[in-house]
């Protein structure tokens, strides 16, 4: 049987299709955020279907997750992302303690048990400077793109060091950087650091290992080595980062189907 997750995130919005008898992914695609959730969502899931030449009547469940699953009327259960990131993450890599998710307007610690379920998490979502779009901002203030940034931050000699806590005094502090004759370089690296040192602050000592990384600001390179170095310990990136929590609530619908489900 087919199953369906969708991610609305604050960002982006994700499907993956799943065939539960192999556990393997038939489809997946992703669309950026905008004012008409619900219609996007619907779009993309439609596109999904249509590459992988299926039609809705073939799934047979779908769960919704993220910040806009309330608003997916269509979707036959919806499920909060924590759950999901751990089911999906859980599939992929079972040995895994800590998921550190950061996303486009969140920051996600989830702790995991043996058994792959949730024990806690803490969670950064009152300001943008841990996020992906604190560093979207700067490369717009820097006027490049993020994947640009993210290549010039390599090449810094002397990161910049960001201070504020808050993105929009942040933002005020690289505009000082910048009119001080700071290179664009050391600015990218320090960004880099800063969010990396946001997510250590939100760990503080309660961090478990192994430790995975998953988001869209996974595929940012430099920013597994940041945060590595902020935390003082190997990570690895899930194996598609962005994808992980449409993953967990494709796999969630398989299970609540069959009633075998552990984590609902």
């Amino acid at each position: 049987m087919l199953f369906a997750g969708v991610d609305a995130g604050s960002r982006t919005i994700k499907v993956v299709i799943i065939d539960d008898a192999r556990m393997r992914i038939l489809g997946s695609g992703l669309c950026d955020q905008g004012t008409g959730q619900a219609d996007r969502a619907v779009e993309i899931f439609d596109k999904v279907l249509f590459k992988s030449r299926l039609k809705k009547k073939d799934i047979a469940a779908i769960v919704a997750t993220g910040y806009g699953r309330n608003a997916l009327e269509w979707a036959d259960t919806a499920v909060t992302e924590i759950t999901c990131q751990a089911c999906g993450i859980g599939h992929q890599a079972a040995h895994v303690r800590t998921i550190i998710d950061i996303g486009g307007q969140d920051s996600k610690l989830i702790h995991l048990d043996p058994n792959g379920l949730v024990r806690d998490f803490a969670m950064n979502d009152r300001c943008a400077a841990g996020t992906g779009r604190f560093l979207e901002i700067v490369a717009e203030r820097l006027e490049m793109k993020l994947e640009d940034m993210a290549e010039i931050a390599k090449k810094a000699d002397n990161p910049a060091i960001i201070n504020s806590t808050c993105a929009v005094f942040a933002e005020t502090e690289i505009v000082g950087l910048l009119a001080s004759g700071v290179s664009a370089e050391n600015i990218a690296a320090g960004v880099q650091n800063s969010v990396a040192k946001r997510i250590g602050a939100m760990a503080k000592a309660r961090l478990q290992g192994p430790v995975i990384f998953t988001g869209g600001v996974a595929l940012i390179p430099g920013m597994k080595n940041a945060l590595s170095r902020a935390l003082g310990r190997a990570i690895e990136v899930a194996k598609i980062p962005q994808m992980t929590g449409a993953l967990g609530a494709a796999i969630l619908a398989s299970e609540t189907n069959s009633g075998r489900t552990r984590y609902m």
